[in-house]
């Protein structure tokens, strides 16, 4: 009986250092600022999947000429993804579509865009995207600029 509620009490000492982890870990990738919600799907065809599948919920952050992307239920303190800007082109945009819906945060539009050949979607909320937009057009002179 003793050794069972020592396990028990461990599970959930463990469950609770987990999800205070993940929660310092958003803290600390947050304070520098310029952070958004950013669901991606990498790797997509030219036509629009609606299954609502390979969608990964995760935080955007600025950083200078490029964009930092971390999954949101990792442990990692590194970037996912890097995406700079003189190499992202935007090339569609529509409201997320199907099943879809489920997989997006509510308000998300969907942003599709070419990043050194490969194809991807971003989805985020209409002012981060008037954000996202802003900050590839602000690209310094001589930069080329890719916005449909």
């Amino acid at each position: 009986m003793l050794l069972a509620l020592l396990v028990s009490g461990l599970v959930v000492a463990l469950v609770v250092i987990g999800l205070f982890v993940f929660g310092l870990r958003r803290r600390l990738i947050q304070r520098s600022g310029g952070t958004f919600d950013c669901s991606m799907r990498w790797g997509v065809s030219e036509k629009p999947d609606i299954s609502g599948k390979g969608w990964v919920y995760g935080v955007a952050r600025y950083s200078g000429d490029r964009i930092e992307w971390f999954r949101v239920f990792s442990y990692s303190p590194r970037p996912r993804r890097l995406l700079e800007r003189s190499s992202i082109e935007v090339v569609a945009r529509r409201a997320p579509e199907g099943e879809e819906e489920l997989a997006l945060l509510s308000d998300a539009v969907v942003l599709g865009c070419v990043h050194r050949g490969t194809r991807l979607e971003l989805a985020m909320s209409e002012d981060a995207l008037t954000g996202f937009l802003a900050w590839l057009e602000a690209a310094p002179p001589g930069q080329r600029v890719n916005v449909a």
